[in-house]
């Protein structure tokens, strides 16, 4: 979906890359989303940090992915979560 969508409530940004088919430059503006509803508690995935973790998923862990890059500056900070269903 194109970045200019917001993601829906239960659901995580989890790849960002540029197509042509959602406008042109150099940031990003396409991504995919993942819907988190449903997964038992202690599922584990992972997601950029670009959305917040639905209500139920804590963030363990923090990493640099360059299929989350979701700004036109990239750097090595951290922008990738791995979260935990925990309710």
């Amino acid at each position: 979906m194109c970045s200019s969508t917001l993601t829906p409530d239960g659901w995580v940004d989890t790849r960002w890359w540029n197509s042509g088919g959602c406008g042109s430059g150099f940031t990003p503006n396409t991504k995919q989303i993942e819907d988190l509803r449903g997964y038992p508690v202690g599922t584990q995935v992972n997601a950029c940090a670009s959305t917040w973790p639905p209500a139920g998923w804590t963030i363990t862990n923090t990493y640099y992915s360059s299929g989350c890059r979701y700004s036109a500056v990239p750097g090595f900070n951290p922008n990738t979560w791995t979260l935990k269903r925990t309710s």
